[in-house]
C-alpha cells in the first residue's frame, strides 16, 4: 500500500509595510503619468487633427495661401455658394452676404459673412469651415479668413467678416477633382466658453 502524498509546506512571504507602501507609491506615480498623457493628448488632438486637416484638405478643410494664384485658367468655371450656420448656444445671427459667385480657377474673389449680437451682453465666438464636395477641399485657397480667431461682439454689434479666396489651378489637371462645377464654403460659429456670456439666461 502506497504512503499519502506529502504536500510540501508553502511559508507565504509577507512584505514589509515600506516596501508595500513603496510599491503603492510607484503604481500610483505610473497611473498619474498614464493620465496626465491622457489629459494631454486630449488637448492635443484638435490642434493637431486640425493642421492634419488644414494640410491635406481631408474632410473638406480649404488650404492657406500666402499669395495670389500665379495663373487663371480660362474657361473653366466653378461657381462657390455660401452657408452660414451657428450654435443654438451663440445668441448670435450669422449669415451670408453676397449672392454665390463664378469664377475660374486663379481668378481672385473677397465676399462678406456677416456676425450680429443679439445679446444684452459681450458674447465671443469663433468659426470652423469646411468646402464640399470634399474633394476640393486641396484646391480652394483662401488668403485672408475669420476662421479660428475668436470674435468678441458687444451687444447689438455687427460685424462684416470678409473671405479672400480663389480655387487652384491645380484643380484642372487633378483627374479626382477636375469634374467640381459648384463648391460650398460653409462657416459654423460656436460659443467660446469662459470669454463672455455665450447665450443669454
Amino acid at each position: 500500500m502506497s504512503e499519502p502524498a506529502v504536500t510540501p509546506a508553502v511559508t507565504p512571504v509577507v512584505k514589509s509595510a515600506g516596501t508595500a507602501q513603496g510599491d503603492n507609491r510607484r503604481i500610483l506615480a505610473i497611473l498619474a503619468i498614464i493620465v496626465a498623457g491622457m489629459v494631454g493628448l486630449a488637448y492635443a488632438s484638435v490642434p493637431l487633427y486640425q493642421l492634419f486637416c488644414q494640410v491635406t484638405g481631408y474632410g473638406g478643410t480649404t488650404q492657406v495661401a500666402l499669395s495670389q494664384a500665379e495663373q487663371v485658367v480660362p474657361n473653366h468655371p466653378i461657381k462657390v455658394r455660401f452657408d452660414a450656420n451657428i450654435s443654438r448656444d451663440l445668441n448670435w445671427r450669422f449669415e451670408a452676404v453676397d449672392a454665390p459667385v463664378t469664377l475660374n480657377p486663379g481668378e481672385e474673389v473677397v465676399i462678406n459673412y456677416r456676425a450680429t449680437n443679439l445679446g444684452d451682453a459681450p458674447s465671443t465666438g469663433t468659426s470652423t469651415y469646411n468646402v464640399t464636395p470634399v474633394k476640393a477641399g486641396p484646391h480652394f485657397m483662401k488668403i485672408d479668413c475669420f476662421c479660428f480667431i475668436e470674435q468678441t461682439l458687444q451687444p447689438g454689434e455687427s460685424v462684416l467678416m470678409p473671405v479672400r479666396f480663389y480655387i487652384d489651378p491645380e484643380i484642372v489637371a487633378d483627374s479626382n477633382s477636375n469634374d467640381v462645377g459648384e463648391i460650398i464654403l460653409s462657416y459654423t460659429f460656436f460659443p467660446v466658453h469662459g470669454a463672455g456670456t455665450a447665450k443669454d439666461a
